[in-house]
């Protein structure tokens, strides 16, 4: 088995095990089927809270509600949807549910104009098909398969980005809760338990558009963005002091000052909204999304000062003609100023 210190990025049942573990061992409710603990444990574990004396790091920061909604969705067997810009934590939330519900959120499909329908099914090893025939030692089950097999959720990471057949290979499966193998002649039902979580960004260009018959077998939980900069401020700063403690990834520089912090999230949030916190000016927006995750990503990927990312991100990120927006030191270059050196 390989060294788990040196893997570049562990799971989040691997990441958070311990917490899990107290979760699991200071259980006092009911554990629905296919379950490792009650709803309300989720719900502690995705938002934070107590298990004994064991203390549990929030890992959604945002509306509550949003995660009730998700995790009711989830112990009716409903599928759930989860959408909205770029860098929402769609993707953070869908992982640490499977984490914390089944204990194993590798059961994904990345949703790509290449993913087709038997990576959502099954498909099979043609060496053995060709020499043995169809078998089910032949067969290779797609996560979804698997999911159903064992009564536990599988996740399909941008389904808007699947091609429309694609998609529809879904409706079967969340409609009859059941596979069909006419190689093999069998059906295989899904176990209690099962369901899918699915993501889709809002922004994303030359997607294909879900089905009405699609969307109406999920329940679809829109996440928002962060409400306020001090929101905003709090997600990106737990997530790099994680990222620098060693959850995945090793900093050589020291975490950033709050002040950085509070300049790098004003500056996003004021290019994400085409204007000023005060909404005094309008700014010129930018072609990226510049979403939370962006910031934490920049943060926590750099090896320089907090004097130099600062100057960093200016030089890179903000638009020559928003300089002068933010700090009179960086003029308009149509005002003047030396913008050749």
């Amino acid at each position: 088995m390989a060294d788990k210190t040196n893997v570049q990025r562990l799971p989040a049942e691997e990441l958070f095990r311990a917490e899990i573990d107290a979760l699991i061992a200071a259980e006092k409710h009911p554990v629905p089927a296919g379950w490792r603990m009650s709803p309300r444990s989720v719900l502690t574990y995705i938002c934070g809270g107590q298990a004994g004396d064991t203390p549990i790091t929030p890992k959604y920061i945002g509306h509550q509600r949003l995660v009730e909604i998700a995790i009711a969705t989830l112990v009716t067997d409903r599928a759930l949807l989860l959408i909205g810009e770029p860098g929402t934590a769609k993707s953070w939330l869908s992982e640490h549910l499977t984490a914390a519900i089944n204990g194993d959120s590798t059961r994904v499909i990345q949703g790509t104009a290449g993913t087709t329908e038997e990576q959502i099914r099954y498909s099979w090893n043609y060496a053995m098909l060709i020499a043995q025939g169809p078998s089910p030692a032949a067969m290779l089950k797609s996560p979804v398969y698997r999911a159903m097999e064992e009564g536990a959720i599988a996740r399909v990471e941008e389904i808007s980005r699947c091609a429309s057949e694609v998609q529809d290979a879904l409706i079967s499966i969340l409609s009859e809760k059941r596979i069909s193998v006419p190689e093999l002649g069998i059906e295989v039902p899904a176990q209690r338990g099962f369901s899918i979580i699915a993501t889709a960004n809002t922004r994303d260009k030359g997607v294909n558009e879900m089905s009405a018959a699609l969307k109406r077998r999920f329940n679809i939980v829109v996440l928002p963005s962060p409400e306020s900069l001090e929101e905003e401020m709090e997600i990106v700063r737990t997530r790099v002091e994680q990222l620098s403690s060693g959850l995945g990834l090793d900093l050589a520089a020291q975490l950033p000052a709050g002040e950085v912090v509070e300049k790098v999230c004003t500056i996003f949030r004021e290019l994400r909204s085409g204007q000023t916190l005060d909404g005094a000016q309008k700014l010129k927006g930018t072609s990226g999304v510049l979403s939370t995750a962006e910031a934490i990503s920049l943060l926590a990927n750099s090896i320089l000062s907090p004097m130099v990312q600062a100057s960093f991100l200016l030089i890179v990120l903000i638009l020559p003609q928003n300089f002068s927006l933010f700090n009179p030191q960086y003029p308009h270059p149509k005002q003047g100023g030396d913008t050749t050196s």
